[in-house]
């Protein structure tokens, strides 16, 4: 294992540094302090390097990124409906960034910090170990809130990011990183990329995207990812009912174990999995790396971010979000590859 520092440069007045992490065979995952992100995970197959991630060159880019471009997320990944929330009998009022709701923890969530970063590493793993202290003059989550995210790569082809925190009162915590996909030869578009979930379930959102409650079977519609199933496929039998993209919600098994999702291409080339301790994943098709002047084509990156179903905190049969005081919590997400 191999970890090496270097300057990425400037931003808002701090210095931006990335962490190279590499294994043995080649595998390397690159991280900004920048919104903890997660810029490269790229493999290394017959003397090719290829990317699994969609990323960016620049570090400007990753600045007020719109699509999040594997970020990391918090306190909150997600929409909180009318930007509020009841705990221990007050009513919680957030910063609305999407108004008139909050999304992605808000203007000053994990997301737009430059966060303290240290490494560790042993025979067959290294790890990027990234810290921050929210307050509730950020986005006005209650607490004090000390994060750490940690990245590690190990000599099997896996990362693993996990989250742990713990606030001084009873806040929300429900973060991930919004990673975008793309494992096919070219990364030109989605059309010879698959996807398979583990559940069967979606919930149906409103127009600004917020859940309504009811979650939905997803067999035999657009949505239905049970097999393996080429995005392409899915978007024409969306495109059938009216519907133009994915930004959607869907119901998984969590699981260390047993992969939440896949993806792969048709080629046979790659798959990666992912592995997740929460129940929902939230899959979005995007052109991130497109020129806002080019043509517009069909969509090259799948952001798939595992997560507790989003706007928990209001329906109770979604998952626990609310986080004690003084009572640490640790959440896992892993992705797994695979050469064919």
């Amino acid at each position: 294992m191999e970890i090496t520092t270097s300057a990425a440069g400037m931003l808002h007045q701090q210095e931006v540094t990335k962490y190279l992490l590499t294994n043995q065979q080649g595998t390397r995952v690159a991280i900004l302090t920048w919104g903890a992100t997660l810029q490269e995970f790229s493999v290394d197959e017959d003397g090719q390097r290829h990317q699994l991630i969609v990323n960016l060159p620049n570090l400007d880019d990753y600045d007020h990124n719109p699509y999040y471009l594997c970020q990391t997320l918090g306190r909150v990944a997600g929409r909180i409906a009318g930007a509020q929330f009841d705990l221990d009998g007050q009513t919680i009022h957030l910063d609305a960034n999407e108004k008139p709701n909050a999304s992605h923890g808000g203007p000053h969530g994990f997301t737009f910090v430059n966060w303290d970063a240290t490494t560790t590493q042993t025979a067959d793993t290294a790890s990027v170990v990234l810290t921050h202290t929210a307050t509730p003059a950020d986005d006005k989550y209650p607490g004090n809130l000390k994060t750490t995210v940690t990245y590690t790569l190990t000599e099997e082809n896996r990362l693993d990011i996990t989250f742990d925190a713990q606030s001084d009162v009873a806040t929300l915590f429900n973060p991930t990183v919004h990673t975008y996909f793309n494992v096919t030869d070219d990364q030109y578009s989605l059309d010879d990329q698959w996807l398979k979930l583990s559940g069967n379930q979606r919930l149906v959102l409103d127009q600004a995207k917020i859940p309504t409650g009811e979650m939905v079977a997803t067999a035999n519609t657009g949505y239905d990812f049970s097999r393996p199933r080429t995005i392409k496929d899915g978007l024409d039998q969306l495109h059938q009912t009216g519907q133009v993209e994915y930004d959607d919600a869907f119901v998984v098994e969590p699981s260390k174990d047993t992969p939440i999702a896949t993806v792969g291409d048709t080629t046979g080339h790659r798959e990666v999995q992912v592995y997740s301790d929460r129940n929902a994943l939230v899959v979005f098709t995007a052109n991130p790396t497109d020129d806002k002047r080019a043509e517009k084509r069909d969509y090259n990156a799948l952001a798939m971010e595992a997560q507790t179903l989003p706007d928990a905190i209001h329906h109770a049969d979604f998952g626990d979000v609310i986080l004690p005081a003084n009572q640490p919590v640790t959440h896992l997400i892993s992705y797994q590859y695979i050469r064919k």
